[in-house]
């Protein structure tokens, strides 16, 4: 028999095991999230929190198959025009609500008529709903939508909790109620967001952490340091010059993953008394501008090659990226040719970024190679979240900003290029191509909307509402300490089976 000293010290050990097992996870993020209300929110980082904080009706495979998440199945009426779900059972909301079919179809509601909601158009064909039972929701569709499924991957499919959102309407985002593994506990904006485990989640045992703290830290050496120092223990978007560093470090890991959106210059074409410019009113200024980027340089310069040059919404080795527009060679005299075309020979243009160091490169990049063709370019450097609203309010002319990218196409494209998509922050506005994106969401046959997106294509290369430049390799570092991470294409941090080791 060991003697109690022994026991004693055995147990004081497992007990510490079992703390290092169950600590806070602290997460480094490139920026401040905007509103915490799925509806209503629209940054990338506020994305990786719900992974944490809202489950999805389904979600997303690294392969970027559609997997069960809060719906177990699905199918679809013979005319398309009909989804039918059948609902994961014993679920609670953080406050006690039930999980059930009319929690979702409450969901989708608010979805298509909170004042505040950005997710219109991602729901928009779904006309109606039925509760068929406890654990049964259909979807009446106005007109069939192959896009569907893939909105319900994401915020669309996010659901929170009717109770709390009912009490709290648009101001819900201080203090969410969703269903995800952790419940929220506190916010102090451009500092933390702490999340707790609920202890009632139905794949409780997949969740290794008691909290997870999110830590916003914009410049990316330092969120480095932080990860080095042990205050962080991975950060996502980890700067491409820091890879061959972090290789280097024992005591670090990376991972990557292809990502599927895009960073680009959004313009502002048509959304308030800033969009009468040269740049905003002259489609030739526009394409005169993406001229003068030598993106391969660019991608080399500021990101050690790491980055995908590109110039439409879908990445080069994406299978809806049409081969008909190429990544254009720089051609500065083509530039300088299309100005004069204008009649805007050395004009100044105004565009925003983010306060990263990283983008604030890039512009600088872009600045100098766009001088020798004769647009001057100032740069305004802002907080991320203050450049979105200033964005959405129509309070830029240029803005140097991306998307995360979605599974389905018409994620990167539709909200973006349609009169009345939710995220149209230029307020460009061509009819012929709504009517090219609403016919690509209507078919299942991929050669089909393959014609569509290529003929929307076409015209938004004239046009050039957003001027693409290159889509990302999404890069985390980690400390070898964490265990069990696995790396998505959407970029998204999910918990589930990681955990942290002696």
């Amino acid at each position: 028999m060991l003697p109690k000293k022994i026991l004693a010290l055995a147990a004081a050990l497992m007990v510490s095991a079992s703390w290092v097992h169950a600590a806070d996870l602290r997460i480094g993020l490139a920026e401040d999230p905007d509103v915490l209300d799925p509806d209503q929110s629209r940054t990338f980082v506020g994305r990786i929190v719900y992974a944490s904080l809202c489950d999805k009706l389904v979600d997303i495979t690294p392969a970027l198959e559609i997997t069960p998440m809060l719906a177990t199945g699905w199918s679809w009426s013979d005319d398309g025009m009909a989804l039918t779900m059948t609902l994961r059972e014993g679920v609670t909301f953080h406050d006690g609500t039930p999980f059930n079919a009319e929690a979702v179809a409450y969901n989708i509601n608010r979805s298509k008529t909170l004042e505040e909601s950005r997710r219109k158009s991602e729901v928009a064909s779904i006309e109606s709903t039925t509760v068929v039972d406890e654990y049964t929701i259909q979807m009446n569709l106005s007109k069939p939508d192959a896009t569907l499924i893939a909105q319900l991957a994401d915020r669309a499919g996010m659901m929170v909790s009717p109770t709390a959102a009912a009490a709290t309407g648009a101001e819900f985002g201080l203090a969410p109620v969703c269903s995800g593994p952790f419940s929220f506990k506190e916010r102090v904006q451009q500092d933390r967001i702490v999340l707790e485990k609920f202890p009632a989640y139905w794949n409780a045992d997949a969740i290794n952490f008691d909290s997870v703290t999110f830590l916003p830290i914009v410049d990316g050496t330092v969120r480095l340091a932080n990860l080095r120092a042990g205050d962080i223990d991975m950060l996502e978007r980890l700067s491409a010059t820091d890879v061959a560093s972090v290789k280097a470090d024992a005591a670090l890991g990376l991972e990557q993953a292809v990502s599927l959106g895009y960073q680009g210059i959004t313009v502002n074409v048509n959304n308030g008394d800033r969009a009468n410019t040269p740049l905003g009113k002259d489609s030739r200024v526009r394409r005169a501008l993406s001229l003068a980027i030598d993106r391969e340089a660019m991608n080399q310069v500021v990101f050690d090659g790491v980055m995908a040059p590109g110039n439409q919404a879908f990445p080069p080795n994406s299978p809806w990226y049409d081969t008909a527009f190429p990544v254009p060679a720089r051609d500065v005299e083509a530039a300088k040719a299309l100005l004069a075309e204008a009649g805007a020979e050395n004009i100044t243009v105004e565009i925003q970024t983010s306060n990263d160091p990283v983008n604030q490169q890039l512009m600088q990049v872009i600045q100098a190679m766009a001088a020798e063709a004769g647009i001057t370019i100032n740069i305004v450097s802002k907080e991320f979240t203050t450049q979105l609203s200033e964005q959405t309010a129509g309070n830029y002319q240029g803005s140097q900003i991306g998307w995360s990218g979605r599974v389905d196409p018409d994620g990167n494209i539709h909200s973006f290029m349609t009169c009345e998509g939710g995220l149209n922050d230029s307020k460009y506005c061509n009819p012929e191509v709504d009517a090219l994106l609403n016919a690509a969401r209507t078919s299942n046959d991929l050669a089909a909307r393959k014609v569509s997106y290529d003929a929307a294509s076409a015209i938004l290369a004239e046009d050039m509402p957003i001027i693409y430049l290159y889509h990302q390799t999404w890069l985390w570092a980690l400390s070898n300490k964490v265990a069990g991470y696995t790396p998505y294409p959407d970029g998204m941090i999910r918990l589930q089976g990681v955990s942290l080791t002696e």
